[in-house]
């Protein structure tokens, strides 16, 4: 007979896993309600022309895409940001500013499996809308510095690294570059950390080479690691766009070091995200100890509502993805054993027990109590046993003589003492017991 396995790349959360799973959505939700963020949902099935309109042609070798039964070319969500700028642009005019928007979803990519990454996963997205200025980075960036330290994490395990393509972009045309060899200069960019000098090679074939000397001002750009290398940098240049672009650093970085988060966040110009459609700042997480993919990214991308159909609006956003952040909390020690267990276990006599501890069981459970008992008839003895093993904190005895008397014993399981309880203050006393901190 044959056996059925899930597809290469995708999950499946047996019971603790998902406990697991649920914890990390948990403290994220939190995070994210905390900086009045509101969450929502859109479908896993998009039309293909929304992730070609963002990404070009290219982006469909990526993708779980077919052709529906109605005839259309749909995908499988390979990311949030197309979908949440359609959602924001369809209804832009009647949203509050700024608009802050979080969603906890999964997504699809048919791409090559490695550690930390999936064919499926899931992502935290947050995002703000029509927010220009260097305060929506600040929101966000705090924002996503507090999803990491929310479960112990610190700045000896994970840091920000921040850039900033508009800058890349002012700095490389007050070299003499036009745009087009600005774009193949940040490709090149992107990839030097992974792959050095061949990182130019792509530019080399488009332009031919790139002028020595502007070449060692690149790469020495690339190295600059804090504000005060930047100010000393540009300093010599000077102009109009570069000098009101250091203001929006200042202001970015004065905010967060006035936060408390100077310790999390690093100059770092060697980051500018592959994707086109970035605007501004740019940040990406990394642990510490370098041995993971990246565990968050994002950045401004103030033209892709309109893109996409919508209205002029500015935006920024980054997502976490869950795969990679879960391994950091495995590697660190921080994932916690959850154990999901009973508060109450009833231990039950014959039938007309039974049936007399239904109705606490249901009131115990709709008082929002997890209760548990045994589905069969089982000796006494064995039912105790069970419930000392269950992980409850209370078991209640519904046997013929406490039923006769109109009273349920109930035991405490942690030092055993039991008293008898009147059948009609059985969910009062449970409700005292956990109160009280029993």
């Amino acid at each position: 007979m044959a056996t059925f396995q899930s597809l290469p790349g995708f999950r499946e959360f047996y019971p603790e896993d998902f406990a697991r799973r649920n914890h990390i959505f948990r403290l994220w939700r939190q995070t994210a309600s905390t900086f009045g963020f509101a969450e929502y949902d859109a479908p896993v099935l998009e039309p293909l022309e929304l992730y070609k309109a963002k990404s070009g042609d290219e982006i469909e070798a990526q993708l779980f895409s077919f052709t529906d039964k109605g005839g259309r070319e749909v995908a499988l969500r390979p990311e949030m940001t197309p979908t949440v700028c359609r959602l924001v642009g369809a209804k832009a005019s009647a949203l509050k500013r700024p608009i802050k928007w979080f969603s906890i979803a999964e997504f699809y990519r048919y791409e090559r499996m490695q550690k930390g990454r999936g064919r499926c996963f899931s992502q935290f997205n947050a995002d703000i809308f029509g927010e220009p200025g260097p305060e929506a980075e600040t929101e966000l960036i705090a924002m996503l510095v507090q999803c990491l330290a929310s479960f112990g994490l610190t700045e000896q395990d994970f840091y920000v690294r921040l850039s900033d393509r508009n800058l890349w972009f002012y700095y490389l045309e007050a070299l003499g570059l036009d745009e087009p060899r600005i774009r193949g200069v940040l490709g090149a960019v992107d990839r030097f950390e992974k792959y050095g000098e061949e990182a130019f090679k792509g530019y080399t074939e488009q332009f031919g080479p790139l002028d020595d000397g502007v070449k060692l001002r690149v790469l020495a750009f690339l190295q600059i690691k804090s504000l005060a290398a930047l100010e000393h940098t540009l300093g010599s240049i000077g102009g109009e766009k570069l000098t009101a672009r250091l203001a929006d650093w200042k202001k970015l970085l004065g905010n967060l070091d006035a936060m408390g988060l100077a310790r999390f966040v690093e100059v770092d110009l060697g980051v500018v995200r592959g994707l086109a459609y970035y605007t501004g700042f740019v940040f990406e997480a990394f642990d510490r100890k370098g041995e993971l993919r990246a565990l968050a990214g994002g950045g401004r991308y103030d033209d892709l509502v309109q893109k996409l159909g919508g209205p002029a609006l500015p935006a920024v956003g980054f997502a976490i993805g869950d795969m990679t952040f879960a391994l950091l909390l495995e590697q660190r020690g921080l994932m916690p054993t959850l154990v999901q267990v009973p508060d109450v276990y009833c231990v039950l006599g014959g039938a007309a027990e039974r049936h007399a501890a239904f109705r606490d069981i249901h009131a115990l459970r709709a008082a929002g109590y997890r209760v548990d008992y045994p589905m069969k008839d089982i000796a006494f003895g064995k039912q105790f046993k069970t419930a000392a093993e269950s992980g409850a904190k209370i078991a209640l005895l519904y046997g013929g003589e406490e039923i006769a008397k109109g009273v349920v014993k109930l035991r405490d399981l942690t030092d055993r003492s039991e008293r008898e309880v009147p059948r009609a203050d059985v969910v009062a006393a449970v409700r005292d017991f956990f109160t009280v901190g029993g």
